[in-house]
């Protein structure tokens, strides 16, 4: 248990439940009345973004959460199977907790956030930017610059990102792997 007042960001936290993260805190004490604390409170599990008040002096139920590596090793059904770097142990995690999954390769190291008193897989996080390689895009039109058009491309791992028109097949490219979005060449 912690006090209301202890909340930093990145703090987790089990309310009505559930579990959520502090994205937010802010210390506020007004002219009249109580001082309390105002934050904005992620949901580990389906990431909506809640506003939460707590008094001063309030207890809240905190959990302590544990970052490692993990890497993917295979698919094996509707799970991906990732292996613990300090243990070389195996363990499925499904599909919807893979925050950018579209662009997971064989290999990749991801961090794998989980509690530390049930040994629970909360979610694991991608890499922000990663690199592909384009597979397939069709050819871009010469001289066909004067605006910002965008042409789909296929990359290495199966999924289509926007380009612009000058990048061709078999470019290395980085990606933004929370929206999925076109950052530029890779260098």
């Amino acid at each position: 248990m912690i006090n209301a007042q202890d909340i930093k960001n990145g703090t987790c936290i089990r309310m009505d439940g559930r579990l959520y993260f502090v994205i937010e805190f802010l210390h506020v004490k007004p002219g009249k009345g109580n001082t309390f604390m105002r934050t904005t409170l992620k949901d580990v599990i389906d990431g909506r973004v809640i506003e939460r008040r707590f008094n001063i002096g309030e207890k809240l139920e905190d959990v302590r959460v544990e970052r490692r590596p993990y890497q993917y090793l295979y698919k094996e059904g509707e799970d991906y199977i990732f292996m613990n770097q300090e243990t070389f142990e195996q363990y499925p995690i499904a599909h919807s907790l893979i925050n950018g999954v579209d662009f997971l390769l064989e290999g990749m190291v991801l961090d794998v956030v989980s509690d530390a008193s049930t040994e629970t897989v909360l979610y694991a996080d991608m890499p922000v930017k990663v690199q592909m390689k384009i597979t397939y895009t069709e050819p871009g039109l010469r001289g066909d610059t004067a605006t910002n058009t965008l042409k789909p491309a296929t990359v290495e791992s199966g999924a289509t990102v926007r380009v612009p028109l000058f990048i061709n097949e078999g470019e290395l490219i980085e990606i933004d792997t929370r929206d999925g979005s076109y950052v530029g060449r890779a260098k």
